[in-house]
């Protein structure tokens, strides 16, 4: 369904623009319908801007996205939205507070629905808001202040839905949110998968990808370093990233202290196997071109890992 196929975005800083700054490099996975991918990293990896490319709100440097086959950069953005829809971090951002909260609903309808009855929308607006778990009565001519986090974001999410849309990008939805309520929206995105919605979960809680997604991305410094089935990416990690994520998440038999020592005790060793090269140990064949290198080496089906150094030709 979606498609990305070695996107990248370089911003130009510095004095007159004079500075490249790498913000994604050659980022290249699907997303099919029915499906929940899950694209983990740290903070300014990347992930954010990855979102923003599929929602047309920044451009690419390089690449392209397809949708169904189509390139996204030349879709009507009225007919795209309509099939592909975001839903971001901060709920209350997305919300003015002057007006009450359905208001986002009336904005849709303005765009998409300016013809249909009264009594049409409403009811459509109604099995919207019982799509997600919401009681119309209880949000509906509320203001933003007289609701929960978790009820402004699966407003929004019902708000998607209005629009029969086949792709949700979900940037950080739950991490502003308490544990219970993060509980209902993930059960919620598995709802929707079992509609048929594909979803580009993008968080930085590896404990949260797991639970959500049957995919996983695992991103570092605006590259992929690894990818594939999540319960392989989980339960056979390759790339010494994967594994410091992994380990770094809380347990609640150990304290913190006891896990730094042995990620300290560990991670110089495992730091200096790469998969990569041990299934590719030249960088490519004498004399052949760039593309004779693969990026990703599958270690077995369905889940590949780069390369531990990536800007160093040759063995690591």
């Amino acid at each position: 369904m979606l498609t990305l196929d070695r996107i990248s975005k370089v911003y130009k800083v510095g004095t007159f623009g004079g500075t490249d700054l790498p913000a994604v490099l050659d980022v290249s996975f699907n997303v099919d319908a029915g499906q929940v991918v899950s694209l983990i990293g740290e903070s300014g990896s990347g992930k954010t801007t990855i979102g923003r490319m599929i929602l047309r709100l920044t451009s690419l440097t390089r690449g392209t996205i397809t949708f169904d086959g189509q390139n996204v950069a030349g879709l009507p953005r009225r007919g795209y939205y309509r099939l592909v829809q975001g839903v971001f971090q901060d709920p209350f951002s997305s919300y003015n507070p002057i007006f009450k909260a359905d208001h986002v609903f009336s904005m849709i309808r303005g765009v998409y629905f300016r013809d249909m009855p009264d009594a049409e929308w409403e009811s459509r607006v109604e099995a919207s808001l019982l799509g997600v778990g919401l009681e119309p009565s209880q949000v509906l001519h509320k203001y933003p202040h007289q609701l929960s986090g978790g009820q402004l974001q699966r407003l929004l999410i019902a708000r998607a839905l209005l629009l029969d849309i086949r792709l949700l990008v979900a940037d950080e939805i739950i991490s502003m949110l308490d544990a219970s309520t993060r509980i209902d929206v993930l059960n919620l995105l598995g709802d929707l998968r079992a509609r048929g919605l594909g979803i580009l979960f993008i968080t930085h809680d590896l404990s949260l990808g797991y639970y959500s997604s049957q995919r996983t991305v695992i991103l570092l410094r605006g590259r992929i370093v690894e990818m594939g089935a999540t319960e392989k990416v989980y339960g056979n990690p390759l790339h010494p990233y994967t594994r410091m994520l992994i380990a770094s998440v809380p347990l609640l038999h150990k304290k913190w202290r006891q896990v730094a020592l042995e990620l300290a005790a560990t991670g110089t060793r495992e730091a200096e196997v790469c998969a990569y090269h041990a299934m590719y140990p030249e960088s490519r064949p004498t004399g052949a071109p760039e593309e004779a290198r693969p990026a990703f080496a599958e270690v077995e089906a369905d889940h590949f890992v780069a390369c531990i150094r990536p800007y160093v030709e040759g063995k690591c």
